[in-house]
C-alpha cells in the first residue's frame, strides 16, 4: 500500500468512526476551536487531574474529514499523558506540518504522522491542526473556557 493510500485509509477511518467523539462527563478544561475560512469547528474537552495527567478527553464539532479525524487522532496521542507531553506533541504535530519536524518528533506522532502531506497543501494544513492548535490553547491558559 502506498503512502497516500495509507493516509486516506486512516483520515477515513478515524473521519466515519471516531473513538473520542462526544461529550465527557465532567470536563476540568473546554475550549472551542474554529476555522474560519472553512467553517470546520470542534469543542474539545479534557478532564485533567491534580497532578496534570489527562485521564480522559473528546470532541465535538464539524467540518471536513481531515478536522474530524485530525482530532480523534490527537486524542489517541493524548490522553494518559501530562499537560507538557501533550504540548510536546502539538508543537512535533505543527511542526511537521510545517515542514520543520525533526525525526525524533514525527516517530512521536505515531499515527497522526500519516498527516504529514498536508504539508504541501496550505488549506488542508488549517485543517490538521485546528484541533492542535485548540489544544495548545486550553493547556496554556488557566481554567476552563
Amino acid at each position: 500500500m502506498d503512502l497516500k493510500a495509507l493516509y486516506r485509509e486512516i483520515v477515513n477511518e478515524h473521519n466515519l468512526h471516531p473513538g473520542h467523539k462526544g461529550d465527557l462527563p465532567a470536563p476540568t478544561h473546554i475550549r472551542q476551536g474554529v476555522n474560519p475560512t472553512c467553517g470546520d469547528d470542534i469543542n474539545l474537552q479534557l478532564e485533567v487531574d491534580e497532578n496534570g495527567v489527562i485521564t480522559a478527553a473528546s470532541f465535538n464539532g464539524s467540518g471536513c474529514a481531515i478536522s474530524q479525524a485530525s482530532a480523534d487522532i490527537m486524542i489517541d496521542l493524548i490522553e494518559g499523558r501530562t499537560k507538557e507531553e501533550a504540548l510536546a506533541l502539538a508543537d512535533a504535530f505543527l511542526a511537521m506540518v510545517r515542514g520543520t519536524a525533526t525525526d525524533e518528533q514525527r516517530e512521536l506522532l505515531d499515527e497522526a504522522a500519516a498527516l504529514e502531506d498536508v504539508a504541501h497543501m496550505p488549506a488542508r494544513a488549517k485543517c490538521a491542526t485546528l484541533g492542535w492548535h485548540t489544544l495548545e490553547k486550553v493547556l496554556r491558559e488557566e481554567g476552563e473556557e
